[in-house]
């Protein structure tokens, strides 16, 4: 019986030593202008929350048209995340609740660049907040609200 506990002790010390373990990044790319400091702070939310991207800084007309996102989604950046378009300043936890429920859509949308949302919240705001909504985009173009933010 010495001996079981003894292993047993030593097992445990040795999965102690270990590095913990952490779920893998969830890969994407992203699309943006190479000046837009916005988009770096949405970059840096994304990472926080387990993302990361290859960053292409060329702008994101070309790819919003290829996505086949509506231009009037439009917003400063634009992400594609385990095939979906992720447009503008969408909130970390509306793209993880987009991967676990895995819609029939495009991707997420915030259009424009509301004050507040992930990316446009800091101390440059003085704590402002505008209330906005993040689009399920279907494939026809049409949308509907997947969250929103008051």
């Amino acid at each position: 019986m010495h001996t079981l506990t003894r292993r047993a002790l030593l097992l445990a010390a040795t999965a102690a030593a270990l590095p913990a373990r952490s779920a893998p990044a969830v890969q994407g790319e992203i699309w943006k202008s190479p000046s837009c400091g916005c988009c770096k702070d949405w970059i840096a939310h994304m990472r926080g929350a387990g993302f990361e991207f290859s960053v292409h800084e060329t702008g994101n007309t070309a790819i919003r048209g290829r996505l086949k996102l509506p231009a009037a989604l439009g917003s400063c950046h634009t992400a594609l995340i385990d095939g979906y378009a992720i447009e503008g300043h969408v909130p970390a936890r509306d793209v993880q609740r987009l991967l676990k429920e895995r819609p029939q859509a495009v991707g997420l949308s915030v259009p424009g660049m509301p004050i507040g949302s992930p990316g446009m919240d800091g101390p440059e705001y003085g704590g402002q907040r505008d209330p906005y909504d993040v689009l399920l985009v279907l494939a026809d173009g049409r949308t509907r609200v997947f969250a929103s933010y008051r």
